[in-house]
């Protein structure tokens, strides 16, 4: 067995970046008050500080949006265009803005920034040259470049300060000194120096993939804006200078699409092929009609702009989910390798290089090993195992050269996140895994079938086999996403390029007993390699141990190199025969950061310390890797060890 971990513990990295140092979870408000005999009070109540100020400020204005669009079916992108809070925005649009590639549009963007910085700086100008006594004291140019560059910095802080916003207020800011001090200098220097107090004031914003797009984004348009100059103002016609503008804003949607694709590629696994035809529609529409009318209505007393705001969103949606809807509106690959990043990325500046450039055709030739080489597979009779860190739950992926099965989903945490399109996918994709050939849910529970509907919509999937009784999932499980279901049970087997699998439990006589317990149903699948056997245990409790030590127990029957452990470490499961038994010689606990249920028990723990033990909690994701007959681990907050790791 073998396995390549390409995954990062990326949440801690997360909470770093948003200068989250803690998390917790809020009480309803009764509950609190009556366990703790006192009223409940606000938390920013207890500390002023302005950055609360502001907060609540933002607060009042998302209460005063809801409010005014409680009919309108767009109200969160109104929000998050208005004030910056994306969290009402429902996963179906994402999803559209990610394939579409404008999700960028649904943040407060920087072109969104430039675009209100623009138009106070305008009013300012044209209001101080009209009183010649401050256009005496003052330049009425100067006076603009301060007005802009205040109104970027108010926008920046209702909007949340975001890095894209931040890259644009400094930019406008620079700009708006060296007019005011007669220092004009390069758009280059600008973006650099831009780039240096964004590193100077959040040195953290590097982990952000906002970060890196947005200084790619705005490097690659001036780019092509130094090389090619954009003839603005081209003699003749208005349809020819229509056509002239036209012409050039659709080259700067092929060059930002064209120069983006190596990080998209790096960051997302995926490039959305009809983000430049979508981007030159959706970027004029949304900065310049839809968000200027969103913030009227958030900062004006009247409706009127947000109802307008609406209608004007309710005709674009349905131009981009039709975009999103086609077939091959998205390129979706492995993750490159690392060594064909700098050699992408050079192919792009040649690519877009300017008139005359010779063989910028090659820029081409440069960029296909990003696209042509994977990460290495397994090979023929080898296995590859991957345990997921999903928290409390399991999810373990199992390769050989030509197929893959997912055992195990993780939980839902809720209608709009699970383990499966956080966690699980992007490995997925990251590895180049493209279908499944078996999709097995060992039973009802929601840790270990709550991403199963996210990994289905998004991945073909051939079988999909379980032991739960679907009569009694939760409603909000996404069954419609799921294959036929097929039972496992025991004595089915079947083998896979020289791998053999096979399913020990459950038997026919607990498929038939749907009021036994779920658990000791899980689906238990041995894994067979000339190199190593692995045991998959589910949630089995001390009834299914006993029956497995009954039927397979005899003549090593249930032997294993690795064993998932039975249950998370539960102490209803890992009987002392039962270990006995399997003894293994690496035993993984898959379970949640001080999760409530105290797993693993420190009793079970102590029962495999024969065996190595490691935690998905502190281990990150774990690999099984053998070679030469050796059974070895890789742990993936060894092999990408950070410094903001708390464990």
């Amino acid at each position: 067995m073998g396995v390549s971990i390409r995954m990062a513990s990326t949440y801690e990295a997360w909470l770093l970046e948003r200068g989250i140092r803690a998390t917790g979870y809020v009480r309803p408000a009764r509950a609190a008050a009556a366990r703790e005999g006192a009223g409940t009070q606000r938390l920013d109540d207890l500390a002023l500080r302005p950055g609360y100020l502001v907060e609540r400020l933002r607060e009042h204005l998302c209460s005063r949006l809801w409010a005014a669009l409680a009919d309108g079916s767009h109200a969160g992108i109104l929000i998050a265009l208005a004030i910056g809070d994306q969290r009402a925005i429902n996963a179906d649009e994402w999803q559209v803005f990610a394939r579409t590639g404008v999700s960028h549009l649904m943040s407060i963007s920087g072109l969104h920034v430039t675009m209100i910085s623009g138009l106070f700086g305008w009013l300012a100008l044209s209001l101080w040259r009209r009183v010649p006594a401050l256009a005496l004291r003052w330049p009425a140019q100067k006076a603009g470049a301060a007005a802009a560059a205040a109104a970027a910095l108010a926008y920046c802080l209702i909007s949340g300060f975001a890095v894209p916003a931040q890259r644009t207020l400094y930019m406008v800011t620079v700009v708006a000194l060296a007019l005011v001090l007669d220092r004009m200098t390069s758009a280059a220097r600008v973006l650099a120096l831009a780039l240096f107090v964004v590193l100077l004031l959040d040195p953290w914003a590097v982990i952000a993939p906002g970060f890196w797009l947005s200084f790619a984004a705005v490097a690659v348009i001036f780019h092509i804006g130094a090389n090619r100059p954009l003839r603005a103002d081209a003699p003749g016609s208005l349809r020819q200078r229509l056509m002239t503008t036209l012409v050039n804003w659709g080259a700067v949607q092929w060059a930002v699409t064209v120069g983006l694709a190596p990080l998209l590629l790096l960051l997302f696994g995926q490039v959305s092929l009809v983000s430049p035809l979508a981007n030159a529609i959706a970027i004029p529409v949304v900065s310049f009609v839809i968000t200027p009318l969103a913030l009227a209505g958030a900062l004006l007393p009247l409706d009127a702009p947000l109802l307008a705001a609406d209608r004007v969103t309710s005709q674009l949606m349905p131009l981009l989910e039709w975009l999103s809807g086609l077939g091959g509106a998205v390129w979706q690959q492995h993750a490159p390798a690392g060594w064909t990043l700098p050699l992408g990325l050079l192919g792009v500046a040649w690519l877009l290089a300017p008139r005359g450039f010779p063989a910028r055709a090659l820029g081409v030739v440069l960029q296909l090993p990003i696209f042509a080489i994977g990460p290495p597979g397994p090979r023929h009779g080898e296995a590859r195992l991957t345990v997921f860190d999903v928290g409390h739950g399991l999810a373990v992926l199992v390769r050989t050269e030509r197929h893959a099965l997912l055992y195990g989903a993780g939980p839902m945490w809720s209608p709009q996140a699970d383990s499966g399109s956080r966690v699980i996918l992007p490995y997925l994709r990251g590895e180049g895994v493209s279908r499944l050939d078996v999709l097995a849910v060992s039973h009802d529970d929601n840790d270990h079938a709550g991403g199963a509907g996210s990994v289905a919509a998004a991945l073909p999937v051939a079988r999909f086999v379980s032991s739960m009784s679907m009569s009694n999932l939760p409603e909000a499980w996404p069954l419609d996403r799921l294959p036929y279901r097929l039972p496992c049970r025991s004595g089915q087997a079947w083998a896979w390029d020289g791998v053999r699998f096979e399913w020990l439990n459950p038997g026919l006589a607990e498929l038939a007993e749907p009021r036994g317990s779920p658990n000791d149903r899980s689906c238990v699948l041995r894994v067979v390699t000339a190199h190593g056997t692995a045991l998959l245990a589910g949630d089995i409790e001390k009834g299914a141990e006993q029956l497995l030590l009954a039927r397979h127990g005899r003549n090593g029957g249930l032997a294993a190199d690795v064993l998932s452990v039975p249950h998370h470490g539960s102490g209803t499961s890992s009987t002392p025969d039962f270990v006995a038994a399997v003894s293994p010689r690496i035993a993984v606990f898959s379970v949640g950061y001080r999760n409530r249920f105290g797993h693993p028990r420190a009793d079970v723990w102590a029962r495999y310390a024969g065996a190595e033990r490691v935690r998905t909690d502190e281990a990150g994701a774990v690999g099984i890797r053998s070679a030469d007959g050796r059974v070895a681990l890789e742990r993936a907050r060894e092999r990408g060890r950070r410094y903001w790791h708390g464990r």
